[in-house]
């Protein structure tokens, strides 16, 4: 990985159209720590990712990149495209399965920003691809067709694409949607090691509120386009910040063995348990 940096939203104001959906958020993302964005539908949260992206336009506050505390903070709409591609990398949520290109020539996109013309792949873009496509699982499909993969095996894939980028700042917008429970966990066991061992910023939107407790160390929750609360997960996430935020009633427990949140919501209809299971079909 390369040098890790920061990358950092101050009072962001977002429109679309002239309706703006994001009011004055603010949010830090550090070298080495995982940032999470939560929230109900339409909260503004991937609206959020995208401005620190630069894909959506900022009507109000700044985007910055680098920081403070060694000099080198700098607005990112300063930086040429192949400049910040070098620095920054989104993994979207929607993206095509390519037709006849195979996984590893998707993978090798995330190298575009280090090439030159027509130039081929160095020896170092075969390492940064080589190692993406070990650490998402699709090392043993590299010769695969894209474009006959399922959902879960293309959105690896891109991931992959992403990691062979190789940037400083990660950004991801829900990469845990349309894959099965192993590779969700193994996303976001890789998402802490972005960050603990290579020490990448990392931004990330997640609806799976256990998800986000489960591997943030900072979380904002947001609603209506502006941050109702944020910090340690166990602050953010309690039942009167849930319950206020999705209008549901929640019951938040910490499991004593591993300390981890659990976050159960209550609907009209109580979950059946070992002693009273639901009544058979006659």
């Amino acid at each position: 990985m390369r040098p890790a940096t920061a990358l950092t939203g101050e009072q962001l104001v977002l429109r679309f159209g002239k309706t703006a959906v994001v009011h004055g958020v603010s949010l830090s993302l550090r070298p080495g720590r995982v940032t999470a964005l939560v929230g109900p539908n339409g909260s503004g949260k991937s609206t959020v990712l995208r401005s620190l992206a630069r894909l959506h336009r900022v009507d109000g506050g700044r985007v910055t990149i680098g920081g403070r505390d060694t000099g080198d903070e700098r607005p990112v709409s300063l930086l040429s495209a192949r400049r910040f591609a070098r620095e920054v990398t989104l993994f979207a949520q929607s993206r095509p399965a390519p037709q006849g290109l195979t996984v590893r020539e998707v993978v090798a996109f995330g190298r575009h920003p280090y090439r030159r013309g027509f130039a081929g792949l160095s020896t170092e873009d075969h390492r940064a691809i080589d190692h993406a496509m070990g650490a998402t699982g699709v090392q043993g499909m590299a010769d695969r067709a894209v474009g006959e993969m399922s959902g879960g095996e293309v959105q690896r894939v891109w991931l992959a694409a992403c990691l062979a980028q190789d940037t400083g700042v990660v950004l991801l917008d829900e990469p845990t949607n349309h894959l099965d429970l192993r590779y969700q966990i193994e996303t976001l066991d890789l998402v802490r090691d972005l960050a603990d061992d290579h020490g990448v910023a990392v931004g990330i939107v997640l609806h799976d509120l256990d998800h986000a407790a489960r591997v943030a160390d900072t979380l904002l929750l947001m609603a209506a386009g502006h941050v109702h609360a944020a910090g340690d997960p166990l602050d953010v996430l309690t039942e009167e910040n849930i319950g206020a935020v999705y209008d549901l009633r929640v019951e938040v427990t910490v499991d004593p063995r591993t300390g981890r949140l659990r976050i159960d919501p209550v609907g009209r209809h109580p979950a059946p348990s070992a002693s009273s299971p639901r009544k058979a079909l006659p």
